[in-house]
């Protein structure tokens, strides 16, 4: 399962989700918490159950952001969209390892009573919108077996902390918003698992998306939220690695292949060693290439 480009979708509104399945996504989330009102719950529980019974038809695969645990939504939740076609769920304002470890446990038996193998649903936590979550980044390592990201998510935090604003006046982030995302990118790493930026709220600005974007698969992230289907194009591009850097990536992992014993190598002129390696190995994962 590819997560490169995951954009939200309101489990309120059909037409919605029939724009957002055409987008080129690889995967939709299907928002029960912030997009739906809460006199609108059930009904949007009800629309996403079947948007899950139509996954085979339709090209994303299919999560559900269910709603944080401390709202007392989160069973209701679960029960209506656990079942065959759903690929994940998606965790809101977790605190750290031990709620994951509690949706898990809601899930368990949902899973195994709609025949669907043991943990065949993945989570993607967003894992920096509360303080507590700050101090527990460290503990999603070693991951749970459902865990399959880490997102980070700036609004909710900002809320919580007192801020005035999020964003300096040249729209880059302020220094308590570069930690969490920094923060996010480290606590993937250490539990081994997907880094997903957080979304761009200015659905217009495609040229500012895209240097963000870049800026983002330098730093180390492998995919990003999308508020919009025309950011998934963009997204897409941007976090595919180009021919060039596969072609590269292609000579480093088969000269390391030739040269077993080798801790570096001189290619074309530049010496090369593990940690390239091991970078050229994941340009190739990411682009879905062989060696």
């Amino acid at each position: 399962m590819r997560l490169r480009s995951l954009l939200f979708v309101p489990g309120d509104s059909d037409r919605k989700f029939e724009k957002a399945a055409q987008s080129g996504a690889d995967v939709l989330i299907c928002d029960l918490e912030d997009a739906v009102a809460p006199s609108q719950k059930s009904a949007a529980r009800q629309r996403v159950s079947q948007w899950i019974d139509r996954a085979e038809d339709v090209a994303p695969s299919l999560f559900v952001r269910v709603n944080a645990l401390d709202t007392g939504f989160t069973g209701d939740d679960l029960a209506a969209v656990v079942r065959p076609g759903l690929a994940g769920i998606m965790v809101p304002k977790a605190n750290g390892a031990h709620d994951l470890d509690a949706i898990s446990s809601l899930i368990d038996p949902l899973e195994k009573t709609a025949g669907m193998e043991a943990n065949v649903i993945r989570i993607v936590v967003v894992a920096t919108e509360t303080p507590a979550a700050m101090f527990a980044l460290g503990s999603y390592a070693p991951p749970h077996p459902r865990l399959a990201a880490l997102t980070w998510g700036a609004e909710d935090l900002g809320a919580a902390i007192g801020i005035t604003s999020n964003k300096e006046s040249d729209g880059s982030w302020t220094f308590p918003f570069q930690v969490a995302r920094a923060q996010c990118l480290f606590a993937s790493a250490n539990a081994g698992v997907a880094p997903i930026d957080t979304l761009y709220s200015d659905f217009r600005d495609s040229a500012g998306l895209e240097v963000d974007c870049r800026a983002a698969r330098r730093d180390g992230f492998t995919g990003r939220i999308a508020i919009h289907p025309n950011q998934v194009e963009t997204i897409n591009r941007c976090f595919s690695p180009s021919a060039e850097e596969i072609a590269e990536a292609r000579k480093i992992v088969r000269a390391f292949a030739d040269n077993p014993d080798a801790g570096t190598l001189g290619i074309d002129g530049k010496m090369y060693d593990i940690p390239h390696l091991k970078a050229a190995q994941k340009t190739l994962a990411a682009a879905g290439a062989s060696s």
